[in-house]
């Protein structure tokens, strides 16, 4: 049994650069979004005078928002034959309903929670009456009714056991031209040997669940997968690992075949062997399959979806968007965008800007998480950082949209607490907000020279005690993971929302 192994040093050096205590060399540097309250926690919707001034689009194509205040991690994106759009909201528990634009103004018409009280819920497919959704450690049905939106019957989890939690812990699931569900199921590390052999794969399974199976190995994060409408092809986004400087190694497109082995732990890009674990598997190397195409590094590909309707210009039929959602560990943030990837007649890829502006100098608005076709023949592009779903349509003015516009001020998070079990957990998380330094990264009287301090402001009107002891289990990267157990989360919690308002 192949025994998980650490990289001392590397993960040592990391942490320090994680605490914010140090400034370190390129290659680990860290270099997160500024402008949301945390690492990735969601920031506000730009206004439109932001949005017209900064994202830049295709000639013929326009952008506008198609829905906003969707502060619960707005991840990954399912229309269903009504034109309804399910939206995956990990760090909430839940999936969102956002209502067909039925009064054509550009904006949904309405947001429900469809779902809640999932173990982070990520992927999204509804097939055959079913509404299936991939949780960090399952897959789970429901009985579904697209023409109403409504679900019957109760939850069952047909695959358990799922190798859930670590660095990756999302679930993506799409069925495939074959029949079969497949679903990613990324590392549990930057770099390391699993002992689950399930861990850095894309697995598939029969509809029901059954007859669950290794499909392809040594994909890293593979988040985003899809067939080509021509040829069949199965092609997967894949993350680069950390910490080997700016430029390297790149993020990567992998056509997927059944079988296939594609480098990761012991290679990266193409066939290039991991300083770590490269030494003695030229072999393995060597018959690894490399990158059908490269992005930069850092980029963070994750969602893909090929344009399969007619309703834009000759060049993007076919074609693929993919949304990358930007790099933390780089000197100089890139990514934040959307690309077109366009095959040739020689079968190379050529990659393009399509839709840009999210980052610039430095300055996050925005970070595009998955792409969609809808009915309407407009990309829809999820954006977890600004809380919003976009929407890029040809051939239109953009549009007002917005009616989601953030709600009502939402009450006290604290206010069912007892007011002598307020005090204790609040002070019991102020001893851990202490003990691991959290003021460094989060106060500018405390922070190292040189250091940009992500505040921490208004917690408590955008977190639950639930939804915030959550994103502490999971939290987004560069944030480091903290060994707490459940009821010091929910102090630490507490001692946010008490504090930080």
């Amino acid at each position: 049994m192949l025994k998980r192994i650490a990289i001392g040093v590397a993960l040592a050096l990391a942490a320090l650069a994680l605490s914010c205590k140090y400034l370190l060399p390129e290659r680990f540097a860290v270099n997160a979004p500024i402008g949301g309250m945390l690492f990735g926690w969601a920031s506000e919707t730009p206004a439109a005078a932001e949005i017209r001034d900064r994202l830049q689009v295709p000639p013929g194509f326009s952008i506008s928002v198609y829905a906003e205040g969707i502060q619960a991690n707005a991840r990954f994106l399912r229309f269903t034959q009504a034109g309804d759009l399910l939206v995956s909201t990990p760090r909430s528990g839940g999936l969102v309903l956002l209502e067909r634009d039925s009064d054509g103004d550009g904006g949904a018409d309405g947001m429900r929670v469809l779902l809640s009280g999932l173990n982070r819920p990520h992927g999204i497919e509804v097939r055959d009456g079913w509404l299936y959704v991939g949780e960090t450690d399952a897959i789970a049905r429901i009985r579904f009714d697209e023409a109403s939106g409504q679900m019957a019957g109760e939850l069952e989890r047909i695959v358990t056991g799922l190798p859930g939690g670590g660095n990756h812990w999302a679930k993506t699931l799409r069925f495939g031209p074959d029949g079969w569900l497949y679903m990613h199921v990324g590392s549990t590390c930057n770099v390391c040997i699993e002992d689950d052999e399930r861990r850095a794969t894309i697995m598939r399974f029969r509809p029901d669940g059954s007859n669950g199976q290794i499909h392809a190995t040594g994909l890293r994060n593979s988040v985003g997968f899809d067939w080509h409408p021509v040829t069949g092809d199965l092609y997967a986004t894949d993350n680069g690992r950390d910490l080997l400087g700016d430029d390297f190694p790149p993020c990567e497109l992998n056509k997927i075949v059944d079988g296939g082995f594609y480098g990761w732990p012991i290679a990266n890009g193409n066939r290039v062997p991991d300083p770590d674990f490269g030494a003695g598997q030229e072999a393995r190397i060597e018959a690894s399959i490399p990158p059908s195409h490269s992005f930069r590094a850092h980029n963070a590909p994750l969602g893909i979806t090929f344009v399969r309707g007619d309703r834009v210009p000759d060049e993007y039929r076919r074609a693929a968007l993919v949304a990358l959602h930007g790099s933390w560990n780089r000197s100089k943030k890139d990514g934040y965008k959307v690309v077109s990837l366009h095959w040739q007649p020689d079968g190379s890829i050529r990659e393009q800007d399509f839709a840009t502006g999210f980052e610039v100098d430095e300055d996050v608005i925005g970070r595009p998480v998955d792409v969609v076709e809808g009915p309407d023949g407009a990309f829809y592009v999820s954006d977890d950082y600004a809380g919003a779903i976009w929407r890029i349509a040809y051939g239109e003015e953009a549009t007002g949209g917005r009616s989601l516009s953030a709600a009502s001020p939402r009450p006290d998070p604290l206010a069912t607490l007892a007011s002598n079990e307020r005090v204790r957990l609040s002070r019991e998380g102020e001893v851990l907000y202490e003990r691991f330094a959290c003021a460094t990264c989060h106060e500018p009287e405390r922070a190292a020279p040189g250091v940009a301090v992500k505040r921490l402001e208004n917690l408590h009107q955008r977190y639950t005690i639930e939804s915030l002891s959550l994103l502490l289990e999971t939290p987004p990267q560069p944030m480091p993971t903290y060994p707490l157990d459940p009821e010091q989360k929910r102090s630490l919690a507490v001692y946010l929302l008490e504090t930080r308002r």
